[in-house]
């Protein structure tokens, strides 16, 4: 009985998976792998080991070609591992076909993700969203691990007169979407209540890439105890505060973090969380400077925010995490060593139109500025707004 307990508290083995195609490079692929990891331990497993080939385009059937489909399957019987990952979507066929070869637990990134959510999920409203955008997933990929929705029928009189298993299936699957949706559209109508009810105070959201250090900003601006940890998707319900910078009172919220190929299910079932982003004023957008990726995490932030319609907001760029940077760096044509950090402050505030600040919110540094030049947003909007208004309150 203990060796069983010890096994079921062992993390699970999980093998990844991706190719490199034409418009991607090897040193790319592997930046993804190890965002893919990242998500496996947040999930509770452990990569062991990574397969990476070079193909013009994934196997329709397969993903991989045959050889390398081959390979994975001799080290996952070798090393009893549980789960194999794959970094792109797959399709229904191919998880079946792949099923069938690996001869064990196949999940894609997407798949990954929404596990993700369904365990970081901790109110009614998020526990909803999540459990419809993994239903309307799963919809088209039912196959022989779906009997376990024999439980779920209720007996008698359920069953229609020749109707199939994989259609009953489907057919619970349907309802429940339904019902979902409908439970959602009732949630959906309270939150846009609760946004209403809140006043005209002007509101602040911020946005970024998962694990940039937003929840740890909202701690310092809003002195709460937002939950903050070093995972992805540590936020999925979107947490509003009040807060007082001088004189000046504003809503901030915290959302949920985007992730470069972010379910599509999940976009549309977290509507409502993210209609904080599109109502709010002003966009606090969190970059970790840290990262090797940064600019490419910030060009997926920006994508995702036209997409829900919110490109067109006011946006601060806060660069943070600079104490984790390194700190010197020999440029060629110079004498003297110069910080990085200065070189990337010349580039990004000759590049960008949009006012920006870099600063560690785990050291405080550069924070009192960022205050600052976040009192200067709000103050420019609420004179707009309330023209006779000094800030007396």
């Amino acid at each position: 009985m203990e060796k069983e307990k010890e096994l079921a508290l062992q993390p699970e083995k999980a093998v990844l998976v991706s190719i490199i195609t034409a418009s991607e490079t090897r040193e790319k692929v592997e930046e993804y792998l190890n965002e893919l990891e990242f998500l496996v331990e947040t999930a509770g497993g452990i990569a062991v080991y990574r397969f990476v080939q070079q193909m013009e385009f994934a196997n329709p059937q397969t993903y991989v070609g045959k050889g390398k489909l081959e390979e994975i399957h001799q080290y996952v019987k070798a090393e009893k591992v549980d789960l194999v990952v794959f970094d792109d979507e797959l399709g229904p066929s191919q998880i079946r076909n792949l099923e069938k070869e690996l001869e064990c637990k196949i999940l894609d990134r997407t798949n990954l993700i929404l596990d993700i959510f369904a365990k970081r999920a901790r109110t009614a409203h998020a526990k909803v969203q999540v459990e419809l955008a993994q239903y309307q997933y799963l919809l088209p990929r039912l196959t022989r691990m779906w009997t376990h929705l024999e439980r779920q029928r209720g007996g008698i009189g359920l069953r229609g007169p020749g109707e199939t298993e994989i259609e009953t299936d489907r057919r619970i699957i349907r309802d429940k979407i339904a019902l979902l949706k409908k439970k959602l559209g009732q949630i959906d109508k309270q939150m846009a209540t609760q946004r209403k009810n809140r006043g005209s105070l002007v509101r602040v959201a911020l946005v970024g890439y998962t694990n940039v250090g937003k929840s740890t900003l909202m701690n310092l601006l809003s002195k709460s105890e937002v939950f903050a940890e070093n995972k992805l998707f540590a936020t999925l319900d979107t947490t509003v505060r009040k807060v007082v910078i001088e004189n000046l009172p504003f809503l901030l919220s915290d959302t949920v973090g985007f992730i470069r190929k972010l379910p599509h299910g999940l976009v549309e079932s977290f509507k409502s969380t993210l209609d904080e982003v599109r109502e709010s004023d002003i966009l606090i957008h969190v970059v970790d400077i840290s990262h090797s990726e940064f600019e490419q995490q910030i060009q997926t932030v920006t994508e995702t925010l036209a997409e829900i319609g919110a490109g067109d907001k006011d946006v601060i760029m806060v660069f943070n995490k600079i104490d984790r940077m390194e700190n010197e760096f020999d440029e060629p044509e110079s004498e003297q060593p110069i910080s990085r950090l200065d070189a990337l402050k010349s580039t990004w505030m000759a590049k960008e139109n949009q006012p920006a600040i870099f600063l560690s919110a785990h050291t405080r540094e550069n924070f009192d500025e960022f205050r600052k030049m976040l009192y200067d947003h709000i103050s420019a909007v609420h004179s707009v707004r309330y023209p006779y208004n000094d800030f007396l309150y």
